[in-house]
């Protein structure tokens, strides 16, 4: 082997032994530069707002009691009604003429138990007659001036006047009771559907929808109309469940309806959801406001109000990031970044509430927060 030969081989493995001893020697981690801001108590002044389409306080469907044939329809859709104004008329001819065989049968009871009255008068009176008949007999029959035979019949005639007059009393009792009082009942019941064809409105309001017209069967199943009352509309909506503990029934609100400029509305909480919505730890919340004349159902609108927050732990936005649902911030101690999950409350601004998983007093990451990782080492 010449000399050219063994100079390449004594360089070759002098870089060999070289590339080992670098990949043996220990590593450095640079580490990473972050700003921290300490913890603190406090509490949040914050914004509730949610936008909603302004409905009806109330809309009420009118229906028939009674099935028949419509004679008039009063009200039209858009027309402004009061209550107790007519809006449909049903044709009664047949129902007047059941109330007047429901009159003469009342009548015509009320006649029975009369004359049962009397009856009962007639037959007391014969009862006194045959009592005192057989008491005249009985004396003579013990002085011995009638026989046996006329003391029987004259105890024949005063029980068959008892049992008359039992017999009238239950009579006058079954006229006078059940019998007219079912006539009175029948009478009575064709009255109310007398009434119930004359359909008024239970409310004040506008009619937004009209089903029937005159000549037609009005349904008992289907609904003849709809009156919403406009006075008040309620606007509905959800809040988070930091803010809904925090509402009460009465609380005023701010409200502002698009395109109609100025101050907004002043309104109050009329209903607070005790139940979650769909989309969440959300929940329902209905807000009522007075109708100055120009405020129309379907208009949008947004509801605000300012609440605060109770005391608990503030920190900056900044130091906050969320992974798989889970909001997580850095803790700075010891020169070393640790991860730490955290729930929140409040947030308003560059800030928010911590409700758990960290205390004040503690420095987080605000800076660089997505180039830390658990256990990073890190310099201020």
């Amino acid at each position: 082997m010449d000399r050219r030969c063994i100079r390449v081989l004594a360089l070759l493995g002098s870089a060999i032994l070289s590339s080992g001893l670098l990949a043996c020697a220990p590593k450095t981690t640079v580490p990473v530069t972050v700003k921290t801001e300490e913890a603190r108590s406090g509490s949040i002044d914050w914004q509730v707002e949610f936008s909603g389409v302004l409905v009806p306080n109330r809309t009420v469907n009118i229906y028939s009691k009674i099935a028949g044939q419509v004679k008039a329809v009063a009200a039209d859709v858009g027309g402004r009604v009061r209550q107790g104004e007519v809006l449909v008329q049903i044709d009664a001819k047949e129902l007047d003429a059941q109330l007047r065989v429901a009159e003469a049968a009342k009548a015509g009871m009320a006649d029975q138990a009369e004359q049962a009255k009397a009856g009962i008068e007639t037959t007391r009176l014969n009862l006194d007659m045959a009592q005192r008949a057989y008491e005249r007999t009985k004396t003579l029959f013990d002085t011995q001036v009638v026989t046996q035979s006329q003391l029987d019949d004259a105890k024949d005639r005063l029980q068959l006047a008892q049992a008359a007059l039992q017999s009238a009393n239950r009579q006058y009792r079954t006229v006078s009771g059940s019998g007219l009082a079912q006539a009175e009942a029948q009478e009575n019941y064709i009255r109310v559907q007398l009434s119930n064809s004359t359909i008024t409105s239970p409310i004040d309001g506008i009619v937004t929808n009209r089903n029937v017209n005159p000549g037609e069967i009005a349904p008992l199943s289907a609904p003849l109309m709809a009156i919403a009352d406009t006075s008040s509309l309620k606007l509905q909506g959800n809040v988070p469940q930091e803010a809904v503990v925090r509402l009460a029934v009465g609380d005023k609100v701010t409200v502002s309806v698009d395109g109609i400029s100025g101050q907004g509305y002043a309104g109050t909480i009329t209903q607070v959801g005790p139940i979650g919505a769909a989309t969440g730890q959300y929940f329902p919340v209905a807000v009522s406001l007075k109708n100055d004349g120009r405020l129309l159902a379907g208009m949008t609108a947004k509801a605000s109000l300012s609440l605060t927050s109770s005391e608990g732990v503030i920190v900056p936005l900044a130091a906050l990031f969320a992974q798989d649902g889970q909001e997580f911030l850095y803790v700075v101690a010891d020169g070393k970044a640790r991860k730490r999950a955290v729930s929140l409350g409040a947030q308003s601004g560059p800030e928010a509430q911590v409700l758990s998983g960290l205390t004040a007093g503690e420095a987080v990451a605000v800076s660089n927060v997505g180039l830390l990782q658990d256990g990073v080492e890190v310099a201020k």
